[in-house]
């Protein structure tokens, strides 16, 4: 998201531009896109995820959680928009101070569930984040942009987008 935010305020062409909800709205905020043309395509759901065979951590309460982190040897998070809201969510639990040392914000792009796959990390994050997408405003293919978004949106594309985890 920061790269795709970055792009769009430098003025780089583009068509269509999918993204967190958050930075769509932002961006139609600030006269990017194209004011009504966010379109929600996908929600991505929470995973926690840790390495095969390994204790599952209990997150059936706040209190569960805030044990099973503070048991944990290692954590990672996102630096996406699902990273944002865990750093908020340990800030509001009083628990990212105690958790500094052994918490890991990844770079953009980082595969966060594979670090715990692999024991690279004992428990990794991703919070459900809405991707949509919007129309930019300097657009030559408004059209075709907006029956790209219709179509994967639509019923149609339902099986693809739960084939590949999105909700």
């Amino acid at each position: 998201m920061v790269d795709i935010r970055k792009r769009m305020h430098a003025g780089e062409a583009a068509d269509l531009v999918i993204g967190s909800a958050a930075l769509i709205d932002e961006l139609i905020h600030a006269g990017r896109l194209r004011a009504g043309s966010r379109v929600d395509l996908v929600r991505s759901g929470i995973g926690v995820a840790v390495k095969k065979g390994a204790r599952k951590p209990d997150v059936s309460s706040v209190e569960a959680l805030t044990r099973s982190l503070h048991a944990a040897k290692s954590i990672a998070y996102s630096s996406g928009p699902s990273g944002v809201y865990l750093a908020g969510l340990f800030e509001r639990l009083g628990i990212a101070a105690e958790l500094k040392d052994r918490m890991q914000q990844m770079p953009p792009g980082a595969l966060v569930g594979e670090l715990a796959a692999r024991g690279e990390k004992e428990i990794a994050f991703q919070h459900v984040t809405v991707f949509a997408g919007g129309i930019p405003a300097a657009s030559k293919e408004p059209e075709n942009a907006a029956a790209l978004l219709a179509f994967l949106s639509s019923p149609s594309s339902a099986a693809a987008v739960r084939k590949h985890g999105f909700m």
